[in-house]
């Protein structure tokens, strides 16, 4: 074999190893309406988290979140998948609950609603309508803020306050990367965000109980931000910790209360 012929078939090779790794990296998109891998994940429970604020040596706590997963018939009498939320804040008079519906096996999102109340006692409604192409204030729920809300998506997308149940219905695994449309009812436009499996990690509780993890990142697509980073029960892959670092250098942490 000659020299130039060697040269040759190396630098294919090379090439073809490269193509081969980058299609290997590329992300899975997550098609909305395809039932999604591990959904029998999603079992009826309460998960309360705490979530504070560290500068330093400085925590701050700011409130209790609790996020209860139930499936239930909706009004209709159709079985769905039913996602109630509510902050118990460190403010005094400062309430806020969420309430969302959505499709059985797919999370598919249909209604979702936020209810606010300030320390001033002023209640604020938010509630919103996810169609396939856009999604668009409730017209019919009373004293709606948002009933004008009408923002286009190209491609449909899921319901960001619910994101971390949403990754618990991904097939984890080492390496796994997906690609999720997601979008903030009330926000900015959909958008697609690369969530990333980087390794796996125990977590240990002051108590001594230890938890089995696959650690998760996503940098909200700010590659200039450092990257958030989820703990995600190997077993059940519910979310047990999430640590989102700040431009003003402190982290806002979520942990579950187990």
């Amino acid at each position: 074999m000659s020299f130039l012929y060697r040269a040759a078939a190396g630098a294919a090779l090379a090439l073809a190893l490269v193509a081969s790794t980058a299609a290997s990296a590329a992300p899975t998109p997550v098609p909305l309406g395809q039932t999604l891998a591990r959904f029998d994940k999603l079992k009826p429970a309460t998960h309360r988290y705490l979530r504070y604020r560290q500068k330093g040596d400085t925590i701050t706590p700011l409130d209790v979140w609790t996020r209860e997963i139930r499936i239930e018939p909706d009004a209709a009498g159709v079985k769905r998948l039913h996602i109630v939320q509510h902050w118990d804040g460190s403010t005094p008079g400062t309430v806020k609950t969420i309430d969302s519906w959505f499709e059985l096996g797919t999370f598919r999102p249909f209604t979702h609603q936020r209810s606010t109340t300030g320390k001033d006692g002023q209640t604020k409604i938010e509630g919103f309508d996810f169609k396939p192409d856009r999604i668009v204030g409730l017209k019919d729920l009373p004293g709606n803020a948002q009933a004008a809300y009408d923002m286009a998506s190209p491609q449909p997308a899921f319901n960001f306050e619910t994101d971390m149940e949403t990754l618990q219905a991904l097939p984890l695994t080492t390496g796994y990367e997906a690609q999720i449309v997601f979008h903030h009812p009330g926000g900015e436009a959909p958008a697609p965000y690369h969530f990333k499996v980087t390794g796996s990690e125990t977590l240990t509780s002051s108590a001594g109980g230890k938890v089995d993890c696959w650690v998760m990142t996503t940098d909200y697509n700010h590659p200039e931000w450092a990257p958030a980073r989820f703990w995600l029960a190997k077993d059940s892959q519910v979310v047990v910790k999430v640590l989102s670092p700040a431009p003003d250098g402190s982290i806002w942490v979520k942990t579950l209360l187990w």
